[in-house]
């Protein structure tokens, strides 16, 4: 078994943000299990979280950016590339300006402060998105494919059919000794011509040539390679970046052919419509449906709040599954132009799962769990039509006649929601 990780202690580093050559400094702060990597941004005395997560991407040349609440970061690939290439699962990356620090242009300077810091596993199974059929897009002359595989492989081509740059290959399976090794090293480049017309456009403020290689028609302006084929190395890197966005680490073969920031985004998206078909294999086929659930709990329409359960281990543990639709009856309500679904229904769906557990106990059939107390509720992202809910409990507590069991809520592998419950069971 694969357990997740995060890192021991916090680490920071300041910094010149590459194209908008601001003065910014990053920390890398610990995290808990299942709650993802998340870059907090600094800003006029408030905090503003962005999800490492597609719905966060937002456009821009050259570079990934991700913004939520009107506020953005911008070239968080190097960075995310060393946080997945390390496999590390939960992270905050707080950020005080709009753009990240880059160092020379590669991730490793990043990994040398993250092993720094610690990398230690925590006692939660490690997730994957496993590729489970072929999908594939296009872009111009940009290609990506995904196939299925039991491990991580990055294969990528480039030919920009210029002077100064041939055509390279590399592929790699994608673990922490060959990121390290192979991949992290590897700069970020661009054309000399190029140069020129990004700083036109205001771009490229911070870069110099310690931190991005120059190329001309006779080939690299400022020092050697570190590699023969360094560059579609970095490609590889950025790719990588790029990738975290799907929220989980990938199992699959990525096939990539010259593709950029907006082509990787692109397969992203593409392989995120799958979570749902994939998200319901044998793996999650109901101990108890629907009517089952019924038979236990007194709750019915429309005041039941979990479809069906998937796993369940008597006097421990469950995970029940609740399926948020446009046709909810609350959303007529909460609220006409944005539909969220109650944050008191959420946690609802949590004690009716942990009820279930409660419940289930042959001695217990035929009788009633109330709620006696509900302690440490966090609320941590919005749940709206589409969201399939992961319904955990876990036991803390257990007598005779009450109980105390910890839930959470996760949506695509994310934390949502959490509380602890105290029951009490009751004669009807």
């Amino acid at each position: 078994m694969q357990y997740q990780k995060t890192i021991v202690r916090e680490a920071s580093h300041a910094g010149t943000g590459l194209h908008t050559g601001c003065q910014t400094t990053i920390t890398f702060k610990p995290a808990q299990p299942d709650a993802g990597i998340t870059i907090i941004r600094k800003y006029n005395g408030r905090s503003f979280r962005i999800p490492v997560e597609v719905s966060s991407f937002m456009e821009a040349p050259r570079r990934t950016t991700l913004g939520k609440h009107g506020v953005k970061v911008h070239t968080v690939e190097h960075i995310l590339a060393a946080v997945t290439g390390l496999g590390i699962d939960n992270l905050e990356i707080e950020v005080t300006e709009d753009e990240v620090p880059e160092i020379d242009g590669s991730a490793m300077p990043f990994v040398d402060i993250l092993e720094k810091a610690g990398i230690v596993e925590q006692k939660k199974e490690k997730k994957y998105f496993k590729v489970k059929k072929s999908v594939s897009v296009s872009d111009g002359s940009a290609m990506l494919t995904a196939v299925p595989l039991d491990k991580f492989r990055i294969s990528f081509t480039i030919d920009y059919n210029k002077p100064g740059l041939q055509t390279q290959f590399a592929s790699f399976d994608i673990d922490r000794d060959n990121f390290v090794r192979e991949i992290a090293p590897a700069r970020t480049f661009c054309f000399e011509d190029e140069a020129k017309k990004l700083q036109a456009e205001g771009l490229g403020k911070g870069a110099n040539f310690t931190n991005t290689m120059v190329i001309s028609e006779k080939g690299v302006v400022n020092g050697n390679p570190r590699f023969s084929n360094e560059f579609v190395r970095h490609k590889i890197l950025d790719l990588l970046g790029d990738l975290s966005l799907v929220g989980k680490p990938i199992l699959g073969h990525i096939i990539a052919i010259r593709s950029g920031h907006s082509s990787n985004i692109k397969l992203v998206k593409e392989l995120k419509k799958t979570t749902e078909i994939f998200s319901q294999e044998e793996s999650e086929t109901a101990i108890l449906n629907s009517e089952e659930i019924q038979k236990i709990l007194p709750h019915r329409y429309p005041f039941i709040f979990v479809d069906r359960i998937i796993e369940l281990e008597e006097d421990k543990r469950i995970v029940g599954i609740k399926n948020v639709t446009a046709n909810e009856q609350f959303f007529v309500g909460h609220f006409p132009q944005k539909a969220i679904m109650p944050g008191v229904l959420v946690v609802e769906a949590m004690a009716q799962t942990a009820g279930v557990l409660m419940l289930k106990k042959k001695d217990n059939r035929g009788k009633l769990a109330y709620v006696m107390s509900i302690d440490k509720v966090r609320l941590r992202r919005p749940i709206v039509p589409g969201d399939r809910l992961r319904l955990e409990g876990e036991v803390c507590k257990l007598r005779e006649k009450t109980g105390k069991v910890r839930g959470r809520t996760l949506v695509g592998g994310k934390l949502a929601a959490e509380a602890e419950f105290l029951f009490s069971v009751v004669d009807v």
